[in-house]
Formats: C-alpha cells, sequence, structure tokens
C-alpha cells in the first residue's frame, strides 16, 4: 500500500516550541493526568462494547412500559444485538474502535504539549519504539488485505456450489459440479502456505477451478482464469504472521512509578492496542504462518482499562488453541460456517443418488440456505473490511510522518548554530 499524501501544517501548527504559551508545570501535570485519565476511560468503553453481550434489561418485555399515555399504543423496538465475536461486522468495528482511539491518542500525545518532552527520558525512548511497532503493523495490514483476497475467492467458490445446488431438480451434474467447486475449497482452506511455499499446489488450484466458468469461448476461459487466478502471498516467503505479533508484543512492558503518571501511559495504552488489532485480525483473517499465535501475545491483568482488552484476548486464544490442533483457515465466523456446511455437502454429494429422498431434499435445501446466507454476508462485508484496513494503513503512515515531523522540527531546533 502506498503512503498517502499528508498535510503537514494542520498538524505542526497545534504545537509550539515557546515557552511563554506553556501553563506552569504544575497545571500542565493536571491536565496531563485528566486527558490521560479520560482516555483511558474511552479505551475501556470502546473495547467493552467490543466484549459485550445485550443488555439483560433490553430484553425484557417490560423494559418499555411507562406510566406516559404513549407506552400502550408505541412498541419498543430494541437494539440490534452485537455481531459475533471476530465476524466481519465485528471485525469492522474493532478497527472503527482502532481509529477512535488512534486519534485520541495523538491528540493527547501532541495537542498543548511542550513538543521538546520528545527529546528527554523517557519519550525519547518510547516514541522510537511506537514508531517501529507502527512499521510492523503495516506488515501486517498489508498480509490481512490479502487474506481477505483469498476469503473473497472462497466465497465465489462456495457460490458455484449454491448456485448448482439450487437447481430444481436437481441431478448428478449439479451434484458434481457442487462437489468440485467444495472440494476445491476445503482444500485451500487448509493448505499451508509456508510448507507448501514451493509446491505447485496453487497452479494446480487453477487449472481446477478455471473449468468452473468455461462455456466455450476464449473470453469466457479469460474470465474464468481471471476470476480464479493462483493465489500467492506478496510478503517475503520467511515472513510469519505470528513471529511479526510476536516481535510487535516483545519489550511492551507497562510503566511504573512516575512514569504511569506521565505521557509514557498513553503511549503503553496505545501500543497495546496496536498489538491486539493486528492480532485479532491474524487470527481471524487466513495469513502466512501463524503457528503458536495463542501464546505471543499477554496483557498485564492489573490494569483496570485493560480488562476489556484481556477478556477479548482470553476469548480469542482458547479459540484459537481449539481450532489450532485440528487445523484451521482462521476464526472468522462466516468462514468457519461456511467449512462447517461444505463438509456436510460434500457428504452428501459423496452419498447422492437420483432421483432424492424428500426428506434428503428438504435438508440439502436448508444447507444450502444456510450456505447462500453466508455467502451473501461474505459478499457484502469482505469489500469493506478490505477498506478498512487499507485506511488503518494509512492513517498509520500518516501518524508516524507526523510524528516525525515533530521529532525533526526538535532537532533542528536544538541544533547548535554555528557562528
Amino acid at each position: 500500500m502506498p503512503a498517502t499524501d499528508h498535510n503537514q501544517g494542520s498538524f505542526l501548527n497545534r504545537i509550539s516550541i515557546r515557552r511563554n504559551q506553556f501553563t506552569p508545570v504544575d497545571n500542565n501535570h493536571d491536565q496531563e493526568l485528566e486527558d490521560l485519565e479520560l482516555f483511558q476511560k474511552h479505551v475501556a468503553d470502546r473495547f467493552s462494547d467490543l466484549l459485550s453481550s445485550p443488555s439483560a434489561a433490553v430484553n425484557d418485555p417490560g423494559f418499555a412500559a411507562t406510566d406516559s399515555p404513549s407506552a400502550t399504543t408505541e412498541t419498543y423496538t430494541p437494539p440490534p444485538p452485537p455481531p459475533p465475536l471476530l465476524s466481519i461486522s465485528w471485525l469492522r468495528n474493532l478497527l472503527d474502535t482502532f481509529l477512535c482511539c488512534e486519534a485520541e491518542f495523538k491528540a493527547v500525545l501532541v495537542s498543548g504539549r511542550d513538543p521538546s518532552q520528545f527529546s528527554r527520558p523517557p519519550l525519547d525512548r518510547l516514541i522510537p519504539d511506537l514508531l517501529e511497532r507502527s512499521v510492523k503493523a503495516l506488515d501486517v495490514c498489508n498480509a490481512v488485505t490479502q487474506g481477505v483476497d483469498l476469503v473473497q475467492r472462497w466465497q465465489k467458490l462456495a457460490q458455484i456450489a449454491v448456485t448448482a445446488l439450487q437447481q430444481n431438480p436437481i441431478g448428478e451434474g449439479q451434484v458434481r459440479r457442487a462437489r468440485k467447486a467444495l472440494n476445491t475449497l476445503l482444500t485451500s482452506m487448509v493448505f499451508d502456505d509456508k510448507e507448501n511455499a514451493n509446491s505447485n499446489f496453487h497452479g494446480k488450484w487453477t487449472e481446477r477451478t478455471r473449468s468452473f466458468g468455461l462455456r466455450g469461448a476464449a473470453a469466457n476461459k479469460d474470465r474464468a482464469a481471471g476470476n480464479f487466478r493462483s493465489f500467492s502471498w506478496s510478503m517475503a516467503k520467511s515472513w510469519s504472521a505470528a513471529k511479526q505479533i510476536q516481535v510487535m508484543s516483545a519489550n511492551l512492558v507497562a510503566p511504573r512509578g512516575a512514569e504511569s503518571t506521565g505521557l509514557a501511559s498513553p503511549i503503553y495504552v496505545m501500543n497495546t492496542i496496536i498489538v491486539f488489532v493486528m492480532w485479532a485480525l491474524v487470527a481471524a483473517i487466513p495469513c502466512q504462518e501463524r503457528n503458536g499465535l495463542a501464546t505471543h501475545f499477554q496483557v498485564p491483568r492489573n490494569l483496570g482499562w485493560a480488562q476489556p482488552i484481556i477478556g477479548l484476548q482470553e476469548k480469542i486464544g482458547e479459540d484459537w488453541k481449539k481450532k489450532e490442533k485440528k487445523g484451521t483457515a482462521g476464526l472468522l465466523e462466516e468462514t468457519q460456517k461456511m467449512e462447517k456446511v461444505a463438509h456436510s455437502l460434500v457428504e452428501f454429494a459423496d452419498s447422492f443418488v437420483f432421483p432424492l429422498e424428500e426428506e434428503k431434499a428438504a435438508d440439502l435445501a436448508a444447507q444450502v440456505v444456510e450456505l447462500a446466507e453466508t455467502c451473501r454476508r461474505m459478499e457484502e462485508g469482505l469489500g469493506p473490511l478490505q477498506q478498512q484496513v487499507r485506511e488503518v494503513f494509512h492513517r498509520i503512515v500518516r501518524s508516524r510522518a507526523e510524528v516525525l515531523d515533530v521529532v525533526d522540527q526538535i532537532g533542528k531546533i536544538s541544533a547548535p548554530v554555528p557562528y
């Protein structure tokens, strides 16, 4: 993803190094404490929303009852329940949360602050560490974007099966077509991209899937090959998503003593958010080499603002350990549903006998409806999700450049003037 253009002036104009613009030290410290407390509260609230389940009060039939005359004529409509953990909608909410936290963090870090603090301990050490962690997050964003491409290809294969099995009456030709698409889908899901990086798997996969679009015309052949072209990671063959998360979480230590009440604290909060969001994306979306992912990220339990993140981390980590033993394409809710139904439909296809019995036909119809609904959600949600990942990428690029501009400006001002 190329770096986007950004307006440096609007950011730099918010800060000044002229000392006569700063209030006394005590007032500055009080303001820092207030900003930090508010930032941590907002972080806790936003991640609590990602963790929370529907309120019991909202689901209570008597919740809408009031003494007003209109209560008997108006029907209370409860809000929709939160999306399932690691579903496409949930991941989009997670990325929205990241963008909100990142914007507030940048305001806490620089707005109204003396930028010369960046050159003094502990920020002279923490700022470069934050910038380096941001660079690693960009690699994860790239890998996740490519992973979404792969999931979109899975959705197309599943849609082929849905279209074939929705035919009425259904015959052996439709069943063979569906089975071929589903077998290709399931084979791709269990394929380990790192261990088979030098194999010819994807080339063979392309040849097999190409036949799904054949209609006898050369143009259709080209279109089919384009729709199901071989997927390969553009990351280096030695690159590992699990190791990237491990490196990002290394040296991530909560500030202690006096540092816990200064700007070191929001930097630690933002570092934790970056690592968690990237970790959750890698757990959900197929990425290159994710073995041992659940053990690579831990958050201290004594931090109040981090409790929702810890709760999410525990849930995702437990699910990952269960799935990792079986071999999994990731924890994305829609992918897991697709995989489950695909296995069931392959079993049906293997034992298919024409004409189809009424009971089996009803069971088949129900499974096809479920798979079709999953395909619909993926088709509607994967594109916007991928766009949000790109937005996160560009936000990180812009913010990193803005902080570097401040550091560079401080360096120029503090440099001795030659005479």
